[in-house]
């Protein structure tokens, strides 16, 4: 059990059986009486959010949480499979689950999986990844304006803005938190 002088931005806490997670965390000591956290949780499963005070004296619930390193596999299906590199052991996952995650999935990519009570509710692929543009238009000759961007679509049909002067089979680095183009790789 956690105290409410525990509480801080991003403490994961069990309310009603449910892990929700602290995003945001306010601290206030009126003149009299008891000190005040007031906290706004998001529900690690649905994504609702809400409101809540806590006394000074108030216990908040653990989590059973558990992360675990694995591999990305292969989809299957409306699922996408992950294995876990020790046990072998197959994890099946939802797109649901996964939100835009799935356009950044790479084969034999190590990952970890959050699990609440044996049941994956988060994953979190690695910072960035590198993958081919599939299909972009050429840039503009002359067009030396900093920052302009074009779009450019991957082989597995997500698009992201590009800088003007790549072309279509350069390799580019992804942000899979952001799905935001970070640089050019060079091809060796």
């Amino acid at each position: 059990m956690y105290s409410a002088s525990d509480l801080r931005k991003g403490l994961k806490v069990e309310i009603e059986g449910e892990p929700w997670v602290v995003s945001d965390y306010d601290f206030c000591k009126p003149g009299k009486g008891q000190a005040l956290y007031r906290c706004k949780l998001k529900n690690m499963i649905t994504g609702n959010t809400m409101d809540k005070t806590y006394r000074s004296v108030e216990k908040i619930g653990k989590p059973n949480l558990e992360e675990r390193e694995v591999f990305y596999s292969y989809p299957e299906g409306e699922f996408f499979v992950f294995s876990d590199g020790e046990t072998y052991e197959e994890y099946r996952l939802n797109s649901k689950t996964l939100g835009n995650q799935v356009s950044f999935l790479i084969a034999d990519a190590s990952c970890k999986i959050l699990f609440f009570n044996d049941m994956p509710i988060e994953v979190t692929l690695p910072l960035f990844i590198e993958k081919e543009i599939d299909q972009t238009e050429p840039g503009a000759r002359g067009d030396t304006a900093t920052n302009v961007t074009k779009p450019a679509k991957l082989d597995n049909g997500y698009e992201l803005n590009v800088p003007i002067f790549l072309n279509e089979q350069d390799v580019i680095k992804i942000d899979t938190r952001t799905g935001e183009y970070v640089e050019r790789v060079s091809k060796a």
